[in-house]
């Protein structure tokens, strides 16, 4: 039997590129969806209180409504799936369960998951909105990147959009007050090559003295 030898992270992201155009006859299962969004959230979250949830549509009629309220972007409409990435403006509420299944867990002491619970509940309790949902769109990102190379890892592609209108998107799939829309993730097999893309070179990214 051959042995195909294992990707390196490097390559899977070098390989990683926005797919606008997808193989509408092609369908990822929704249980492998579930498992990938689940090895996602392996991403780091500030104080670890995840404030990310997601919805997978894959309704073909769902996906066309969609599509009008992304702008009739087609890759939409298009793709095996697409995944919604919300955040979660009230993460403090999620505290007691993150720590206490740490505690259980045996990665802390009982006083230390007392203290964090503490912690936590006085900080992002008494936090303006607007700095939650700053910090559930900084933690978004780092499990949609996550998400994204998960998928080309397993062979498929992804397009990360912002541009949709949100609040269409609440109004259309009544997402509660404590949500708010952040990102859609097409998921399918390209159709067509992505286009490809430069990058700045290093020197022009690097700052040595401020």
């Amino acid at each position: 039997m051959a042995i195909i030898a294992e990707k390196r992270l490097t390559d899977v992201m070098k390989e990683r590129h926005s797919v606008r155009k997808y193989d509408a006859n092609f369908t990822i299962s929704a249980e492998e969806i579930k498992d990938m969004i689940k090895d996602a959230t392996t991403a780091p979250s500030s104080s670890n209180l995840q404030p990310w949830r997601f919805m997978v549509i894959q309704d073909q009629e769902i996906k066309k409504e969609l599509r009008t309220i992304a702008y009739n972007q087609e890759q939409v409409e298009t793709a095996s799936a697409v995944v919604v990435v919300l955040g979660d403006k009230e993460m403090y509420k999620n505290t007691e369960k993150v720590y206490q299944g740490a505690y259980e867990a045996g990665f802390m002491d009982k006083g230390s998951m007392e203290q964090l619970i503490a912690n936590a509940n006085r900080t992002y309790t008494n936090a303006p909105e607007e700095v939650r949902k700053n910090i559930a769109t900084f933690d978004a990102g780092l499990i949609s990147m996550q998400l994204m190379l998960i998928a080309k890892e397993r062979g498929y592609d992804t397009v990360p959009m912002a541009g949709f209108d949100k609040q269409k998107f609440i109004d259309r799939f009544n997402v509660s007050d404590r949500y708010f829309p952040i990102l859609l993730l097409p998921i399918g097999k390209a159709a067509t090559p992505a286009h490809r893309t430069t990058r700045l070179p290093l020197e022009d990214v690097m700052i040595d003295n401020i």
